[in-house]
């Protein structure tokens, strides 16, 4: 795959798909190149297992080239949360988060705060909207705040936080956490701001689920501590018996056990595809199929409470009907795939979206308006 057209045919999946942030069906080329690390695994052979094996630094590597940073501070992890457990669990002072954050931040802060017997002091905020915004950040800050964990995107409305705003807001010192799931990949962002970043590519990288990463900046290794550090993540370069080696002074540190090959194999393939294609090419498109949404949504009368601003949102858009059950039940018989929470219903188009899965969905909301159906 080499153009950003290429990438776009290879969206094979059935129209009426609007459900990206919370799965995306495995890519062609990732379907393809997991089959053939399979087979390699099946032989046994220690030159296979080799060759499999070296899906873990082109995943590093990859990685690291879409977030501008080094290889070695990458590491591979089972899941975002995971990275965002080796971040929170390694502090001391007030951590700065939203109560209307996805469980992996809002949780994995609060488990933190129980494990240390509150060295880590949970400090939550309840902006309005669930829009983390640097005013919401600074009325919280005081002299024990160590860290910002923050979601890039949010999961329920779609705003995209603004990191090197949220970064001057709460000052050199201190530490900004950033859960990218919802946006690395899709969107072309500058992720110097952070000291930490994680991610997974079972969305929009549509690499499957255990495909996830965490980067580690220099800064944030000086100030998290290890707590996690298994047996990857020591001075030993190989295995070790009676002895107890000291955590890496690298990010392997920031690592349990040796990670998943075929899932990284996942990653990379997930990643080198977006990499060619071009995030901003990527995000050019997404930007427009979400305009496209919005006003098929205004056009039959459904509110949108996500940002209408390009430059504030990312993949996701937040409808709140007056009958969102019914609404829900509506796409669903007419075979479209969204996500219904509470009185929310959550479309989530791509840059391969095609043109028939919004026409599809144009002609539903359509037929909603002066249908009779009533969901049980």
């Amino acid at each position: 795959m080499s153009t950003f057209q290429d990438y776009v045919d290879s969206f094979d999946n059935e129209s009426g798909y609007l459900n990206w942030a919370a799965f995306g069906p495995l890519s062609p080329s990732v379907r393809e190149e997991v089959f053939a690390d399979a087979d390699l695994l099946a032989s046994g052979r220690p030159s296979s297992l080799a060759l499999v094996g070296e899906r873990i630094g082109q995943a590093q590597e990859l990685v690291a080239e879409l977030l501008g940073a080094d290889a070695a501070d990458v590491t591979l992890q089972s899941s975002s949360t995971h990275g965002l457990m080796h971040a929170l669990f390694g502090l001391t002072g007030g951590v700065i988060a939203s109560t209307a954050e996805f469980p992996s931040v809002s949780l994995t802060v609060e488990r933190a705060s129980t494990a240390s017997q509150c060295a880590v002091t949970p400090r939550w905020i309840t902006p309005g909207d669930g829009r983390v915004t640097p005013d919401a950040v600074t009325d919280a800050l005081d002299d024990d705040v160590v860290a910002l964990a923050v979601s890039h995107v949010d999961f329920r409305t779609g705003f995209r936080t603004d990191l090197a705003a949220l970064r001057e807001a709460i000052g050199p010192d201190r530490l900004l956490i950033v859960d990218a799931v919802q946006s690395f990949g899709v969107i072309d962002a500058d992720y110097s701001a952070a000291d930490v970043v994680v991610g997974h590519g079972y969305k929009w990288l549509r690499a499957g689920r255990g495909s996830a990463f965490g980067w580690f900046s220099p800064r944030a290794r000086e100030r998290i501590a290890p707590v996690l550090s298994g047996i990857t993540g020591t001075t030993s370069p190989g295995l070790f018996v009676d002895e107890l080696p000291a955590p890496a002074p690298s990010a392997r540190a920031f690592t349990v056990s040796q990670p998943d090959t075929l899932a990284a194999g996942r990653l990379a393939i997930g990643v080198r595809d977006v990499r060619d294609a071009g995030v901003a090419a990527i995000e050019a498109r997404l930007v427009e199929n979400v305009d496209t949404v919005i006003e098929i949504a205004d056009r039959h009368g459904i509110e949108v409470s996500s940002p209408r601003e390009r430059h504030q949102r990312a993949g996701i858009v937040s409808l709140a009907p007056a009958e969102p059950g019914r609404l829900a039940a509506a796409l669903a018989n007419a075979g479209i795939v969204v996500t219904a929470r509470g009185a929310a219903v959550r479309i989530a188009p791509h840059a391969g979206t095609d043109a028939a899965s919004l026409e599809l969905l144009d002609d539903t909301l359509r037929a909603f308006g002066n249908e009779t159906f009533i969901s049980a």
